[in-house]
Formats: structure tokens, C-alpha cells, sequence
């Protein structure tokens, strides 16, 4: 029902994910990354056939409870095939909780199998997805007098209290693999000290963009996005991000630095079994 691909399958998958963007920026991204770095826990990348799938599946391996928060990315061309993977296949484990990151368009086959498996399923967000397509458009941003640099691992506490999704436990290791294997930027204050940052997914999108109330104001968040759009650019990078529909704020900085969205796509997460991480 679903096979693992080889690492020489995955470099091939990348190359035909390609056929499919925009909608296939999540998990095309992510096998640009994966088949460059090697991160921690790294992902299974699945398939309901091979070379013609029609689904394909990036799913963490659960090793610790913390592995838990690392979200499933999902692309599927047939939904008949998803439908049948998600209910008949023992890749999803219903009874336990697992959150998934696909298109908006699948929704119903979500909340439809989940109802026939009697388990909660919640959509706990919808995205646009943003791609920078020349960053040699990039408008020119002054950061001069101002301290750019990376975060490392003395800051994960700090970015995990300030996410909105980072209040459990078990996010701290999803943002401990962020800071060790991805890209990220961050302007420090005259102590060292992080007031604003930006992220790197592993599937490549950036985000986790944050600056702190005090230092709000000052056009951090315009040169981190563009720092950051530079660096994952010059490591081959795709440039994009999710911003989330209620974000207007968000949005209109991204558009203003050159990010584009389609229109006809959304990206969504599930959450299936969430009372079991989120008290």
C-alpha cells in the first residue's frame, strides 16, 4: 500500500515533484533539503507506487515523544488513492496523534475519515503560500548599525516561548532541529542577546518570524525575511512561506519584498487526536 523510497528515488522524486508546483512546494522542499542535509529524526518518505505515484508522504520517525510534534507533509495528485491510504493503510496510526500538512482541497477526505474512525480531527490552520521567484528583486534594506547573525541552541528556549504553536513540551525538539541543521537569522541587541528572528522549516519554508514587543517598529522584520531569502538562496534553496489567511500584517511584508502567491492554492494542517499532546 505504501513503499519507502531509496535515496537514489528520492533525488528522482525531487526532480518530479517539480512538475507539480506550486502545489507541491511543501514536500518538494522538503526532498531539496533532505537529499542535501542530513537532519534529526529524519523523515520516511513514502509512496503508494513507484515511479508513477500519486501520493507521496514525508513521516517522521517516531522515536521520542518530541518526534510527536514533527508534522507529516503531504502531495497527492489522486484523491481516491489518498482517501484509501489515509483509511485502509497502516501508514497513519488513528489512535494516536498525528498532524498532517497538505492541501486545503483534501479537507473533506480528513474530516471523513476521521469521523469513520470516530477520532477527532481539527484543521488548525490555512496558509497562503508565498514564493520569492527572483531574489534579485529583493528590494535594497538598510541593516546598517544593525547585528545579523544565526541563532544556536543557548535560544531555543526563547523561540519556543514566544511560537504560538511552542507552549507543549515536545516542540522544543522540533525547533532544537531547526537551529542545529537549517538556516535561520536573527538581529542581536547590544548584549548578544536575540530581539527578532526567522526560521527555516525542513521542508525550506521560512518562518517562526518573530520580534520581540520592545523592538518592534524598527524594520527587523523586513532584513531578517531578506537575509534569510538571500542565504537559503545561495544554498539552492526554494524561497517561500506560509502565511496564515488572518495574518494581514505578515502578508503585506512578504508582498512588499517581492513574495507572490497563487491564488487557486491553500495549504492546511490537521491535527487528529490533538488532546493528547495539547491539554
Amino acid at each position: 500500500m505504501a513503499f519507502e523510497l531509496s535515496e537514489d528515488q528520492l533525488k528522482t522524486a525531487e526532480n518530479e515533484l517539480k512538475k507539480y508546483l506550486p502545489m507541491s512546494q511543501q514536500v518538494y522542499g522538503f526532498l531539496v533539503l533532505r537529499n542535501r542535509v542530513r537532519s534529526d529524526p529524519v523523515r520516511r518518505v513514502l509512496v503508494d507506487k513507484w515511479p508513477q505515484f500519486r501520493v507521496i508522504m514525508c513521516k517522521p520517525q517516531v522515536e521520542q515523544k518530541s518526534d510527536l510534534f514533527k508534522d507529516t507533509l503531504l502531495f497527492a495528485t489522486d484523491a481516491a488513492v489518498l482517501e484509501e491510504i489515509l483509511s485502509k493503510s497502516s501508514v497513519f496510526d488513528w489512535s494516536k496523534y498525528f498532524c498532517v500538512g497538505t492541501s486545503v482541497s483534501h479537507t473533506e477526505i480528513f474530516k471523513a475519515v476521521a469521523s469513520a474512525k470516530g477520532v477527532p480531527c481539527k484543521r488548525v490552520a490555512k496558509c497562503y503560500l508565498m514564493t520569492l521567484e527572483d531574489v534579485g528583486r529583493l528590494p535594497p534594506v538598510d541593516s546598517s548599525g544593525i547585528s545579523v547573525s544565526s541563532l544556536d541552541e543557548s535560544h531555543i528556549g526563547l523561540v519556543s516561548q514566544t511560537w504560538k504553536f511552542g507552549k507543549v513540551d515536545v516542540a522544543v525538539g522540533l525547533i532544537r532541529n531547526m537551529i542545529a541543521n537549517f538556516p535561520s537569522c536573527c538581529v542581536l541587541d547590544a548584549e548578544g542577546k536575540p530581539v527578532s528572528w526567522i526560521l527555516t522549516y525542513a521542508s525550506g519554508a521560512i518562518g517562526m518570524l518573530y520580534t520581540l514587543p520592545e523592538h518592534r517598529g524598527k524594520g527587523y522584520a523586513k532584513i531578517l525575511v531578506s537575509s534569510l531569502a538571500k542565504r537559503n538562496h545561495a544554498l539552492g534553496y526554494p524561497v517561500y512561506s506560509f502565511i496564515e489567511e488572518e495574518n494581514a500584517v505578515s502578508y503585506r511584508l512578504f508582498a512588499n519584498l517581492g513574495f507572490t502567491e497563487d491564488p487557486s492554492y491553500r495549504e492546511a494542517w490537521f491535527r487528529v487526536n490533538e488532546f493528547q499532546i495539547f491539554q
